[in-house]
């Protein structure tokens, strides 16, 4: 089953509700390398989103609606995340294009073009302690999966799957970009709360297209 608009709708509106509910998850990551942040910011970003959403008229394309979250994310959320996932969504948006569905093959080309926004947007690399290191798992995930035959839906499943294990994954690494490579070895053993993000993000994505079924 291919995603239209609603779907995008709906993944957008279910970010909103999963940074709600984990603010202070992220909040507490953050602290501990960061400057505590991030889930305030995530939360605001996604709530601001979900009302243009609201207050917009129904957009036609998924793109659109990528579209539209990508300019309220770089306008309503601070530090590095605003630049980075709106960069990731437009560049998502732009890879869909006008297309009314979003098939199989389309999950790969948005992951894909979203991951190479963060990668283009912040110099980082897997391994460095950051969001690529949740982005780079996914979309090699939805690839083998929509290689096997994978829907939609299963291939945003596999990548939401694979970026939770990759934001896992970050907590014995020492940071090399950002605020939290400032401290060094004390990096280690905490988890990159953009990884932790990214892998929410994803799994509203999966979600919602699992309702849709």
């Amino acid at each position: 089953m291919a995603l239209t608009a609603e779907w995008a709708a709906a993944w957008l509106r279910e970010c909103a509700r999963v940074m709600t509910e984990h603010r202070s998850e992220l909040i507490e990551l953050d602290r501990a390398i960061g400057d505590a942040d991030h889930g305030e910011n995530m939360h605001r970003g996604f709530a601001a989103v979900a009302e243009k959403l609201n207050a917009a008229e129904a957009a036609s394309t998924p793109g659109e609606v990528l579209k539209l979250s990508a300019m309220t994310l770089m306008s309503t959320v601070g530090g590095a995340a605003g630049p980075l996932y709106g960069t990731a969504f437009l560049r998502a948006a732009t890879g869909l294009g006008d297309a009314a569905e979003v098939d199989a093959d389309a999950v790969v080309v948005m992951l894909t073009a979203a991951r190479d926004g963060v990668v283009a947007r912040g110099k980082a690399e897997p391994g460095d302690k950051t969001m690529v290191d949740a982005w780079t798992p996914a979309v090699e995930a939805a690839e083998t999966s929509v290689s096997a035959g994978a829907s939609a839906a299963e291939a945003l499943k596999a990548a939401a799957n694979a970026a939770q294990a990759g934001a896992a994954a970050t907590e014995p690494l020492i940071a090399r970009k950002g605020r939290a490579s400032y401290l060094g070895e004390r990096s280690a053993g905490h988890r990159d709360p953009g990884a932790v993000s990214t892998g929410l993000i994803l799994q509203a994505a999966a979600d919602s297209a699992g309702d849709m079924l």
